[in-house]
């Protein structure tokens, strides 16, 4: 089988699909694509199914060698992608030729870039995912973050004629201001009234500390809450509110139990934009109506054929 050889990882690149579902009860996190929006469209573009696994970029400074003709697509973070020194456009398919390199600069906007070959990168899968999730070791190429050397299964493409583009409705504009819709939990009510105001009221800005457990944001406390729960499930998106009052949106790799108290959750259709939040991005909170929010998300995961 051909492969795609890693010249050079970047900050930290991971293979990733949809996720592995139905593991918490074994403690292991979902793991998955943190932009889910940027990696369906790369699958799309290709016409692969959606749990055909890719590489999620993250920050950027990456390069790889194709070892077979092979046609992908790249999509998320703008990062002055080039082959062989010729400028590669995102949202969009390309051909890559045996031999070529194609080279990932900083990320301008965004910060994950998602990079799709036609058929998928054939690594094993584990409880029936591709999807690397670092700190339980499992997936992708030995459960963790790629390597310079690695080389990445792959199958030679059925090259078309005409590249395929996102349309430009579809594509978003990471440094725009981000509002996220929040759905409330049970324990919305265990905070005083005016903490609740306060956090619809305040702009949030991402920590450099966030990472794919969980996106640390910094602003007005909010306090009054209680100190801890009895530990329980965390869903996805769940917003955490720990001891010292900064809030903790909780993502793909998050724990599976946790004793922080929670505002509520993030709606499942934002969590994309929130992934492509760099640190000192200005971060939003409104508050979410469940039925038009599901409507949103059923529709996103019907046109890609999500088996969710």
């Amino acid at each position: 089988m051909a492969t795609l050889e890693v010249m050079r990882p970047g900050a930290h690149t991971l293979v990733q699909d949809t996720g592995r579902l139905g593991v918490a009860r074994q403690g292991l996190s979902q793991g998955g694509a943190a932009d889910l929006h940027a990696y369906c469209w790369a699958n799309y573009l290709l016409g692969n199914p959606m749990d055909c696994a890719q590489l999620e970029i993250t920050v950027g400074q990456a390069s790889f060698k194709a070892h077979a003709d092979i046609e992908c697509a790249l999509t998320g973070a703008e990062m002055q992608a080039s082959l062989d020194g010729e400028s590669v456009g995102t949202w969009a398919t390309f051909v890559m030729r045996k031999g070529q390199t194609l080279q990932l600069g900083y990320a301008r906007s965004g910060l994950r870039a998602y990079l799709a070959i036609q058929g998928g990168i054939d690594v094993p899968r584990v409880l029936g995912s591709r999807a690397t999730v670092v700190r339980n070791e499992i997936g992708g190429v030995e459960g963790r973050a790629l390597r310079q050397g690695d080389h990445l299964p792959i199958r030679p493409s059925q090259i078309r004629h005409r590249p395929r583009y996102v349309p430009p409705r579809f594509i978003p504009d990471y440094d725009s201001p981000a509002e996220l819709h929040l759905m409330v939990s049970s324990q919305w009510d265990l905070f005083p009234p005016d903490a609740r105001n306060q956090f619809f009221d305040n702009h949030y800005h991402v920590l450099p500390e966030s990472d794919r457990m969980g996106c640390r944001l910094e602003g007005s406390a909010i306090l009054g809450g209680p100190a801890g729960i009895v530990s329980e499930g965390i869903a996805l998106g769940a917003v955490q509110i720990p001891p010292n009052g900064q809030p903790i949106v909780l993502l793909n790799d998050r724990q599976t139990l946790g004793g922080y108290p929670k505002l509520g959750c993030v709606a499942r259709i934002d969590l994309p934009r929130l992934a492509q939040a760099r640190p000192g991005k200005d971060i939003r909170f409104i508050r979410g109506d469940l039925v038009s929010l599901r409507k949103a998300w059923q529709r996103f995961s019907h046109f890609f054929g999500l088996p969710y």
